[in-house]
This record gives structure tokens, sequence and C-alpha cells, in this order.
């Protein structure tokens, strides 16, 4: 992973400094809120439904032991002894003391951590595939650009103050697990017919009040272009993005009023103008960043395939385990380990300091030192020898980390909510644990397959209920909750926004609604490996709406 350099320490060491002293001043009174909020807000800081709130940049989603014993001392010290990790890739503390911050900001800083430019109308933390550097089918690890995006926009003094916050995204294989087609901008890695490395480049996709799916501008773009190109976009969409409607701001909002060949055609003509300026990346650059992300020595272990068979006889839950939440690794001998985030009946994307303690020993006994946060809000041990696979699980069990779900239909993605989100409509925890008792049974959940349930508290989607398969967003109607549905969404390669089924459900029927939709599924799909999805797609939503509603029409809420 990305190492400080003495710039590095230096910038975040006197960003700290600097938000000390602005804290000191607000609780003074010297600066009031109205002027402390846009500094907050730059230093990741949020005044929450019950208390301030701190999220934490974890850079493309990658961090090592030591950080994540961090992120435990700050659960630990400063807030209620938990963190939650986000659809972002980043972590939340929800009860940290404006009077704290800066301490914690320092505690940060000292393993190279910070939380600048988690909020803000800039650019947000640049995410990345979770499996990077590890899938067998990546074309090229994408990490190495995302910090090179990092290092270009962090600060960046043209674009500190944006229409509205901007989000990039980059996978290095076909097989879309970023999300890219629901950013501002999406990036995929590929080589064109003479072997040469560049990206596939999409503009305009989010979610929100106004759901939509990106654009592709530009099919091929070289590597040593990247910087100016995504400069290109951002000049014009700094320059043209609505500022008069902050529901109309977004990059998405100027692709569709303009259109995406005029669009094309704007940034094609700035690009030219800047293509062979200072930011063109000489390739001994690009290649000096991707020494920070080689990967590790992984040596042979052809005994791990006995040990594993061995295990896998001896221990049902472990073999469930292993074939839900392991995933093939380039290197044979070795596994992708998701740690679910998602207990039975708990809040999705939440990690006790203890937990956190614990997977930070786990990835250096096993896992070269290396964690993933991935968007889905779960953990990731990207390199795990096979041999070494039982250990771990025994070591997750007792933590009540082996959790055999990943994505099945208790895999959920939820947003805080009306719990601490002063945004929110509605309650989104409470719904996520409810359809996870229900649906609790390992048995069950395999009969179904992949389904991917997303849930929000309110119509600026950070659930991604938008691209679940099944979508729940909470919304408020006389004064009550209700709990939108949309079927059909997804955010891979073959991106798709739900469709809105009908009318909304009450907290108290949202599970029974989700439960008929499953039932329904589960009638209709041609065979056991026809996914929710794909039936879905091949039936429309027909038979959804006349099992909810009954066969007469009804209107959305």
């Amino acid at each position: 992973m990305y190492r400080y350099d003495e710039f590095d320490h230096a910038f975040v060491s006197a960003r700290v400094e600097q938000f000390r002293d602005q804290v000191a001043r607000r609780l003074s009174g010297e600066l009031a809120e109205d002027a402390f909020k846009p500094l907050r807000l730059m230093n990741g800081v949020y005044l929450q439904l019950h208390a301030y709130m701190l999220r934490v940049a974890i850079p493309y989603g990658t961090l090592n032991s030591k950080q994540m014993r961090m992120l435990a001392h700050v659960a630990r010290k400063y807030d209620r002894g938990y963190g939650h990790f986000t659809t972002r890739q980043n972590i939340q503390y929800n009860w940290p003391k404006l009077s704290d911050t800066p301490a914690i900001l320092e505690d940060l800083a000292s393993v190279e951590m910070h939380a600048i430019q988690t909020s803000g109308n800039c650019i947000r933390n640049v995410t990345a595939d979770h499996f990077a550097g590890a899938a067998a089918d990546e074309v090229a690890d994408p990490r190495p650009y995302a910090e090179i995006l990092r290092q270009w926009s962090s600060l960046h003094p043209e674009f500190s103050f944006l229409p509205r916050k901007f989000k990039i995204a980059v996978t290095g294989a076909e097989k879309d697990r970023a999300a890219i087609q629901v950013h501002d901008i999406g990036l995929q890695l590929k080589k064109n017919e003479a072997g040469e490395l560049g990206f596939a480049v999409y503009v305009g996709g989010g979610q929100g009040r106004t759901p939509l799916i990106a654009k592709k501008i530009n099919d091929f773009l070289p590597e040593a272009d990247l910087l100016t190109y995504i400069t290109a976009i951002v000049r014009v969409y700094n320059l043209h993005g609505r500022r008069d409607n902050k529901y109309k701001a977004r990059i998405k909002i100027l692709v569709h009023e303009t259109g995406v060949e005029e669009l094309t055609r704007q940034v094609e003509a700035e690009f030219a103008e800047i293509r062979d300026s200072e930011l063109k990346l000489p390739e001994g650059d690009i290649r000096a960043i991707e020494t920070y992300f080689a990967p590790p020595a992984l040596t042979d272990r052809p005994d791990g395939w006995e040990a594993l068979a061995r295990a896998q006889k001896a221990d049902p839950a472990f073999a469930a385990w292993v074939k839900q939440n392991v995933q093939a690794h380039r290197h044979p001998d070795y596994g992708m380990v998701t740690i679910s985030l998602k207990p039975i009946g708990g809040t999705p994307g939440d990690a006790s300091d203890s937990q956190m303690d614990l997977v930070a020993d786990l990835a250096e006994r096993y896992a070269f030192d290396e964690i993933r946060v991935s968007h889905e809000q779960n953990l990731i041990l990207p390199h795990v020898a096979r041999g070494d696979l039982y250990p771990l699980y025994q070591a997750l069990e007792k933590a009540g980390l082996a959790t055999a779900n990943s994505n099945l239909i208790t895999d959920m993605i939820a947003c805080p909510g009306l719990d601490y989100c002063a945004l929110a409509n509605a309650r989104s925890i409470p719904v996520a644990q409810e359809i996870s008792t229900r649906f609790g049974s390992l048995e069950r959940q395999q009969e179904i397959g992949e389904l991917k349930i997303k849930i929000s508290g309110c119509i600026n989607a950070c659930g991604h209920h938008h691209v679940g398969h099944i979508g729940l967003l909470g919304v408020e109607k006389k004064g009550a909750e209700l709990y939108q549905i949309t079927l059909g969404g997804s955010g891979d390669e073959n991106s798709s926004i739900g469709e809105i089924i009908g009318r909304g459900f009450e907290p108290e029927k949202v599970t029974d609604a989700v439960e008929t939709i499953v039932n329904t599924y589960l009638g209709l799909r041609l065979e056991p490996k026809e996914t929710f999805l794909e039936a879905y797609r091949r039936v429309g939503p027909k038979p959804f709406k006349d099992a909810l509603y009954g066969a007469a029409p009804v209107e959305a809420a």
C-alpha cells in the first residue's frame, strides 16, 4: 500500500493543527456555527441527529493492521466502542465530542490516515475493487491509479468548491465490483489490441433524487492521459454545473441536460488544450507508484488443499463459510476472504473495537498485513493461504465475524437512517435487522441464492437502494414512515436502476413484503441457478406487483 513521504506527513499534520485552532475558536464562541460548518465539513465532521459524526478516509478501501488498530483505538477512546464502515469504503464514528476531534485526527495522522475531503463539494474518497491486486480476472491493479487520483485531487485549488460532491471509482476487471457506472466518473482498466493499458471512461452516474447510469464517453483513454482527461471532465462540470439548484447540481444532471454528445465534445476540446501539459503522466511515475502496491511474495502452498478438504468434511459450518465467503485468488493456493459485518439480526457495517483489533491480528498472521473495506460494508483479507482458512475461520467465529452470507439476502447494505442521520425520513437499521432475522436460516438463504437488498433512510440513497436487486427507500408520508420498494436494480457491469413497484409499506409490513417478493421469485424461477435478478429481468415487475397488491394497478407512494 501507499506510504506517506515527507510532504504527506507535513501536509496532514498542518491540516490537523489548522483544524485544532478552528475547533478552539468554535468552542470559545469566537467562530459562529455558520462560519464553522464549511470548515468542519472539509475535515469530515458532520452534525448529525444526536451528536457529531466523524468520517475517516480509507483511500480505495486499503489499510494495514496498524491502521485498523488505530481505528479500534478511536472507537474505544473517543466513541462508544464501535465504528460503521460505509459504502464509500470509509469508516464513520457516530458519537465523538467536537472537542476531541483534533486529538482524533492527530492520532489518525500518526498512522497515515486523515478525514480530509470526506465531505464537502469536492472530490471525495476514490474507491476501487475490494479484490484489487488479488482477483484472477483483473487486467491490472486499479489502486495505483486511485492513488494517483488521490494525490492529484487532495485540496486541489481549482476543484475544492465544486457545484456538488464528486465521486470517482476505478476497477481493474470486466466484472465490476466497484459500481463504477453509478459514479460521477467511473474508470475501467483495459488493454487495447497492442496490449497497452488504458481506461474506459464513464461519466454522469449517480443515485439520489435522480438516479442515472453513467454514459461511456471514451472507450480507451491511454494511462498517461488519466489526469489530463479527468481534469477536462471536472473543468467542464465546474464551469457548467447547476450551482443554482443543489438538487440538480451533480454532473449526472449536466450530462442529462447537455446531452452526452455535446458534453463529450466539450470534454474533448478541453482535453486537447491540456493533453501535453504538466499533468501528462510520465511512465516512470506510474511505475513508481505501482511499486507501493507490489503483491506479497506468495509461496506455493499445495498442502493447503488437502488440509482444507479435511476441515470442510469435518466441519459443515466451515464448509458453508468457505463456499460463500472465500473467492478464488489469482494464486491457486490462496483465497480472498470476505469477513461479513452482517451478523444475523445485527447492524450492517458495524464493527466493535475488539473485532477491529482481532481483524488486525488475523491480517498480520494470515494475510500479509493487508485489509480491505468493500463498498458493500464488509472487510476483506485479500491473500489467505487455503491451508490457513480453518484457523482463520475459527478465530473469526469466536468473535461473531464468521457469518456465511456474502452475496446472500442477509448481506444487506444499509445507511444509518433516522437512528443517527438528520437528513433521514425513516429508519434503516431496524428494518435490516428484522429482514436479517426473518431470513437467518443459512439453508433458506442458500436456497434463495444471490440476492442483494439495499436500504436507504432517505432519497439521498446512501444505502444504494436504487441498485439493489430489492431496494428499500424510507419515505415520510403524513407524518408516518413508509418503505417504497424497487426491484431489478444492479450496480455491476450490467448496471440498472430499480423500478418502483407500487405504494409504500408500513414498517411492520415491509419484511412480509420482502418475503412475498422472495416467494414469488422462488415460484417462477426456471431452475435453482436462475438468480433473482435474472428472473426479474426475464419476467418483469407484473408477477411481483400482483403478489404484493393484487391484480389491480396501484399508485407509487
